[in-house]
């Protein structure tokens, strides 16, 4: 059986990679749509709170009002930077790679089958008129994508 949840957060980003509007830092609304897969145990699966007690705390801590960035966006090191010498605290959510919503997708799904969960599929809405969908197959796909990029650096830097 799916459950599917809804969810939002608001963040900063920008994509340093591409040579457009989106290399500029700018926020979205983002929508998130969790279809979390359960099993029955009785006459009901699990109660729709159990999600949230986690997912809505999880998404305050790490996402909501705080800027996905790329760790090796050169924007990053002045950041950090600049916090250690104004004393201001920002919040970032650093990301390994563009903070792309394909990048975005791995890793908030990792994070969540981390939390014990069993995700089918996630939808992110990072626009009124655009929706991402990530599936369970594609996460396995990008495990093995991220685990071959880090064999490929480490070999590089070695």
């Amino acid at each position: 059986m799916i459950i599917e949840k809804h969810y939002k957060f608001y963040a900063a980003h920008r994509n340093e990679m591409l040579q457009d509007k989106c290399s500029n830092i700018h926020g979205h609304r983002y929508g998130l749509k969790l279809h979390f897969e359960v099993d029955r145990d009785g006459d009901i699966s699990t109660l729709f709170g159990d999600f949230d007690d986690r997912i809505e705390p999880w998404l305050k801590e790490y996402y909501d009002h705080g800027m996905l960035i790329n760790r090796h966006d050169p924007l990053y090191q002045v950041l950090q930077d600049y916090c250690r010498t104004s004393g201001e605290k920002l919040k970032f959510r650093v990301i390994d790679g563009a903070s792309s919503v394909e990048n975005l997708a791995w890793t908030m799904f990792t994070e969540i089958t981390e939390m014990g969960f069993r995700l089918n599929r996630m939808e992110i809405q990072e626009t009124d008129t655009s929706n991402f969908i990530y599936t369970h197959d594609d996460w396995v796909r990008d495990n093995r994508y991220f685990a071959q990029r880090r064999t490929t650096e480490c070999s590089v830097s070695d």
